[in-house]
């Protein structure tokens, strides 16, 4: 995995001045599809990476992008929060800008998909419409109060794979309609809920600090072995029709 340095393209832009991601590299002789990958809340960290890697394995050049490389979470999050809601700000940027390198790399065949979990998933859901090849959501929040909200909010989104838990406190009903508001825009996707599964029940170890752990198991957040290989599966199928065919 190597680090790259976007700081000039995105500080020029208007996004984040220290602006850097981690990049993972198939095997073998490229271009390969892109793939910009977002990560949770919690910052870039080496679960990030591991998916990074994982989607490496799969055959795709993956930048997981650092949303807080100006500061940290700590004094990111609530910015990058805020910067979702009101869909506009230095996160739409730095994800444009991470999509520009790739697409623009030797070693990316010019298509390109945006993947995102947790708060990344919202992110990826929000700029699905904006040049991506592909997008995948995985318990991302929707956004907007109403439906309606929604349906705007998507109006023009490539292909789009989602993937939520049916015990996912945070997010109920999401799947649902997601689903509902990408059938009113015949915006071809595939959205499941997994009813065992929680937050963040791709992830292969619990995430955040270790003081907050024990309270996410009681509301359910962590990973699902049951769930997570089909999600996975899911996810690079999709991937596959629409970034490499």
């Amino acid at each position: 995995m190597t680090y790259v340095d976007l700081s000039a393209g995105s500080a020029a832009a208007g996004g984040s001045h220290s602006l850097g991601g981690y990049l993972a590299v198939p095997q073998g002789q490229g271009p390969f599809p892109g793939v910009v990958m977002i990560h949770e809340a919690f910052g870039l960290d080496d679960q990030t990476r591991r998916q990074a890697d994982r989607l490496a394995g799969a055959g795709y050049l993956t930048l997981a992008l650092d949303l807080f490389s100006d500061g940290g979470a700590r004094r990111c999050l609530v910015g990058t929060m805020r910067a979702m809601a009101a869909r506009t700000g230095k996160p739409f940027v730095d994800i444009a800008t991470a999509r520009t390198w790739l697409e623009q790399s030797d070693l990316c065949t010019g298509k390109t998909g945006v993947i995102g979990f947790c708060m990344g998933g919202g992110f990826a859901l929000l700029v699905a419409r904006d040049a991506f090849d592909a997008a995948s959501v995985n318990y991302g929040r929707l956004p907007g109060k109403h439906q309606e909200d929604l349906v705007d909010a998507l109006r023009g989104s490539c292909p789009l794979v989602g993937n939520y838990g049916g015990a996912d406190r945070s997010l109920k009903g999401a799947a649902a309609r997601l689903d509902s508001a990408l059938d009113q825009l015949g915006i071809e996707h595939s959205v499941k809920e997994f009813p065992g599964a929680g937050h963040s029940f791709l992830n292969d170890e619990m995430p955040g600090p270790a003081l907050l752990r024990p309270l996410m198991r009681v509301m359910g957040v962590g990973p699902d072995p049951a769930s997570a290989p089909e999600a996975w599966r899911r996810i690079e199928d999709y991937f596959g029709r629409h970034l490499k065919d």
